[in-house]
């Protein structure tokens, strides 16, 4: 994603304003109350995903793949417009949910239900910060690396998950590494990718050493 995720936020936010302000114009101020409280939580999201600040815990995502009900409400703008755009995205495009790698290795977008898994009960590596666990997923081993869509995870967490994902591959269990969307994993090969997708690699060529 050439631009990054900061600069389209920020664009997005600063549309929400110029709505705001046009709707305000013409006396409906107080109608246009959400959109202005949209814009600001974009502007949030914008400055916390930039590269010099990286703070994907602004969304209060937990361990356990959930989000804490004040943050959904609080930055629902964010989330809800997030989780709609990647099913839209994926119906529109008709891109398969995920890649076989290898033998056990599978990569992909969030997997908004069971059918979107790949077979035999993989464990799940979840490199999102806006897209919830589903529910039906308690049963599969799970870690969650919080990531800003087209950022990397920090030396220690990429560390950690490819220890992690070395553990579940020795039991023969599969393991589904997955980010927001599936096309932007299918680059992993890419010397020139960034961001998630190198991240991906490392876990990857760790596990096939």
């Amino acid at each position: 994603m050439g631009l990054g995720l900061s600069v389209l936020i920020a664009m997005k936010a600063t549309a929400w304003m110029l709505l705001y302000l046009f709707f305000s114009r013409f006396g409906f101020t107080v109608l246009a109350i959400p959109l202005l409280y949209a814009s600001l939580i974009s502007w949030l999201v914008s400055i916390a995903s930039h590269p010099s600040i990286d703070l994907p815990m602004l969304l209060g995502k937990n361990p356990d793949g959930t989000f804490p009900i004040l943050s959904t409400i609080m930055f629902s703008p964010y989330l809800y417009f997030a989780r709609a755009f990647s099913m839209a995205r994926r119906f529109l495009t008709g891109e398969e949910p995920y890649s076989q790698i290898c033998e056990g290795l599978y990569v992909g977008g969030w997997p908004a239900s069971p059918r979107l898994l790949p077979p035999g009960n993989p464990a799940i590596i979840d490199c999102t910060s806006e897209f919830p666990r589903i529910k039906l997923f308690k049963g599969h081993s799970y870690l969650c690396v919080p990531t800003w869509d087209t950022r990397a995870p920090q030396p220690g967490q990429i560390e950690s998950a490819v220890k992690w994902a070395c553990r579940k591959r020795a039991r023969n269990q599969p393991v589904y590494v997955h980010c927001a969307y599936v096309s932007k994993l299918k680059r992993l090969l890419d010397p020139g990718s960034i961001g998630l997708t190198r991240w991906s690699s490392l876990v990857f060529y760790s596990l096939l050493i």
